[in-house]
């Protein structure tokens, strides 16, 4: 064992490492230096023992238990790789309230918390302990707690949030407190897309609502993730609107081989993979920099050049490839490329090991190769300055989306002779079409896959559903469309790696349709009117009744809506006799300016109708009529028992109605939610047939917008590039 003598300190080394391998290590590779905790140092290091004076060394004794007594695991070596790969993004952080969080971060725990600072303890049954269980599950996901009103975040995510989502640090910048971060509930959507744009992804905390006892913490659980392409869904099956469904990130992969370089593809969402090697490095670049991942990791047998060094793009092999990686994040992984990569994507996204991924590659012998990148930019089909957009004169300007994805795809990697071929007689079919086309629906299929997946399909996306399979069924009764439909099977195939018979995919197509007509409530149905009653505000009814109403058909739950009606019926019966009375007092009432004054009002943020008014109380009681209606009423209250204000009133039967009508209100739209997640877990069966449909369509339309935007321009067409992109690769 060797010793270090400093002024104040000791220091002891191992005697298996000598002093030379202690100050003259080199640097980390790929992270940014790390400054370990003292709990860190004690591991690596040994012991360091401090002889200024007994009071400081005890002060120090009680400081190391306190922190021993708060952290009962030291890190793993795995937790501290998911550590410096957070110090490698808190480096980035420029804004100076950021930099002030991040000075205040101990790295003894995955979520970063000095335990000796204010509210930072990590004791059994705190909530810094909850989530700290959470982050562990998730290490490198920012963390969002529901707590109350806010999502909040604590230690190295709240930084994370301040720098990037727009959010002030909780209490100001007070140093002795750990740092803390979060948004109101109704902010959460906005905070979720600064963060995936920004690259990070998110993992969502709901706390589960309802009563709880007295002095007891409400239960929690992990209610979904957010990732850069694919959004947070919990809770869109009860909402009466649509998400808008980024583009899908994979997780890209390249290595190396005999052939050339290859680029493995997995989108978690889809539970899909495709591999494609043989490329050479232009076209692997060319790849890289039009699309969008969300993780890129390279493959160790890149660095096997010829020169015989590990040093990477040294000798400029590589070099173009390293220039296009050097600018992004990036993370090493070795052994068989396919197998350790989908190992990488499960413990990203906290998959379970049976998870299985589906090999969509379609693979060709004679398909050309992708364009390389000069070609690609030259032709206008890489957004470059100076070169028009190839993109803008083969389709018109209000086509987007995935169409215009598909086409730009279509172009950077030319399918085979055979796809290209009926994909020709496709656009000549095309320009002959005489009937009515349908409006060709596009649903993203990464969308199909997590709502249904998740149970989180509302009765909107399932219409949408609908109108993609009428459309497919619409293609096949007609006699021009049909042989359309039937061309577009095999584009499909190359897309999806799906292969489905044509009569199968029209017989699903038919039976699931039916079934969700037989479910959802469509456009035009009128069966299910909104309550109205003459002395309650009609927005009252409006929104409690809309979030549940118009969404399945009648006919299933009939008896919740008998129970609703019933309960209106009866708030109704209570207003009229509770409240009526004293309005038609107050009304008969002939009185100067600052006269009594009352009315029955909705209290929205209560989700109440009450009485309000003021100055209506007699002076002196002469059991006129009215006089005994006032008599009963009393303060209205919250659901927090506290009082509203001075002019809210209610009454015991009110209030027992207004119980009795919201009871009947739950009951009803956890029904309808229980009928639409039911919906989900059928279609589930199907998810493949709808998939392969809703791209048909996809392809369908970018192919129809393009043969009706050509026509003035015969001799630039997709046909014709392809044409050329053969007489020169072939």
């Amino acid at each position: 064992m060797y010793w270090l003598a400093t002024r104040n300190a000791v220091v002891s080394f191992p005697k298996l490492r000598s002093l030379s391998s202690v100050f003259l290590r080199s640097p980390l590779r790929n992270y940014s230096p790390f400054r370990p905790s003292t709990l860190l140092l004690t591991r690596r290091f040994g012991q360091a023992y401090c002889f200024k004076d007994r009071r400081s060394l005890r002060g120090i004794t009680k400081s190391s238990k306190k922190v021993k007594g708060s952290n009962n695991n030291i890190l793993s070596d795995k937790d501290l790789s998911h550590i410096m790969w957070w110090q490698e993004r808190l480096q980035m952080c420029r804004k100076p309230s950021t930099l002030h969080l991040v000075n205040r971060l101990k790295y003894s725990n995955l979520l970063g918390l000095d335990v000796n600072l204010k509210n930072g303890s990590l004791k059994e049954g705190t909530l810094n302990w909850e989530m700290l269980q959470f982050k562990s599950k998730f290490p490198r996901e920012v963390l969002l707690c529901r707590v109350g009103d806010f999502y909040e975040a604590i230690g190295i995510d709240a930084c994370i949030l301040v720098e990037y989502a727009g959010l002030n640090p909780f209490g100001g910048l007070r140093p002795e407190s750990i740092p803390k971060a979060g948004c109101p509930v109704v902010n959460l959507r906005q905070t979720l897309d600064d963060l995936t744009r920004n690259g990070y992804s998110v993992c969502i905390v709901e706390e589960v609502q309802g009563p709880t006892q007295a002095r007891s913490r409400k239960s929690r659980f992990i209610s979904g993730h957010a990732h850069p392409g694919s959004p947070y869904v919990f809770g869109l099956v009860g909402i009466d609107h649509d998400l808008d469904f980024p583009e899908p990130m994979p997780v890209i992969g390249v290595s190396r081989s005999a052939k050339g370089y290859c680029i493995i593809s997995i989108l978690e969402t889809m539970k899909t993979y495709s591999l494609e090697d043989g490329l050479t490095e232009d076209a692997l670049v060319t790849k890289l920099r039009t699309s969008r991942y969300h993780h890129l990791f390279l493959h160790t047998s890149l660095r096997q050049n010829t020169s015989g060094t590990s040093r990477w793009g040294e000798y400029g092999e590589g070099g173009l490839l390293w220039g296009e990686c050097i600018a992004r994040h990036f993370e090493w992984f070795e052994g068989d490329p396919v197998i350790e990569l989908l190992l990488k994507v499960k413990e990203l996204y906290g998959l379970e090991n049976e998870v299985t991924f589906r090999n969509v590659t379609v693979s060709y012998e004679n398909r050309p190769r992708p364009l390389h990148l000069g070609t690609a930019t030259q032709i206008g089909a890489i957004p470059t300055e100076g070169i028009p957009c190839l993109l803008k004169v083969l389709l018109p300007s209000n086509c987007s989306g995935l169409p215009i994805l598909y086409v730009r795809d279509l172009l950077l990697n030319p399918p085979a002779y055979e796809i290209a071929s009926t994909i020709q007689a496709i656009c000549k079919l095309m320009s002959k079409v005489t009937c009515s086309i349908p409006e060709f629906t596009c649903v993203a299929p990464a969308k199909l896959v997590k709502l249904l997946e998740l149970r989180e399909a509302n009765h909107i996306e399932f219409c949408r559903i609908k109108n993609v399979l009428d459309e497919i069924l619409h293609m096949y009764g007609n006699s021009e469309l049909n042989e359309i439909l039937e061309l577009l099977m095999d584009p499909t195939w190359v897309v999806t790696g799906l292969k489905i018979d044509f009569e199968t995919l029209v017989e699903e197509c038919r039976l699931a349709s039916v079934r969700i007509g037989e479910m959802i409530s469509l456009d035009g149905e009128s069966d299910q009117k909104i309550c109205s009653y003459d002395n309650i505000p009609s927005e009252f009814f409006e929104d409690m009744e809309s979030t549940w109403k118009g969404r399945v058909k009648r006919i299933h739950i009939e008896p919740e809506i008998a129970e609703v009606e019933m309960a209106a019926e009866a708030l109704s019966l209570a207003v009229t006799e509770d409240f009526l009375p004293i309005i038609s007092r107050i009304k008969a009432t002939t009185a100067p300016l600052g006269g009594p004054k009352g009315e029955i009002l909705y209290a929205r943020e209560h989700e109440a109708v009450w009485f309000k008014g003021k100055k209506f109380r007699p002076t002196v009681w002469a059991s006129t009529p009215g006089e005994e209606q006032i008599k009963q009423l009393k303060p209205a209250v919250d659901s927090k028992g506290r009082k509203v204000g001075e002019e809210w009133f209610s009454t015991l039967k009110v209030e027992e109605a207004l119980e009795r009508y919201h009871e009947a209100g739950a009951k009803a739209k956890a029904k309808v939610l229980e009928l639409l997640r039911g919906l989900s877990s059928e279609l589930q069966t199907k998810i493949n047939i709808l998939v392969f449909a809703s791209m048909l369509l996809v392809i369908g339309k970018a192919l129809f917008a393009h043969v009706r935007f050509v026509t003035c321009f015969p001799e630039l067409t997709l046909c014709n590039l392809h044409y050329w992109i053969y007489i020169y690769y072939c």
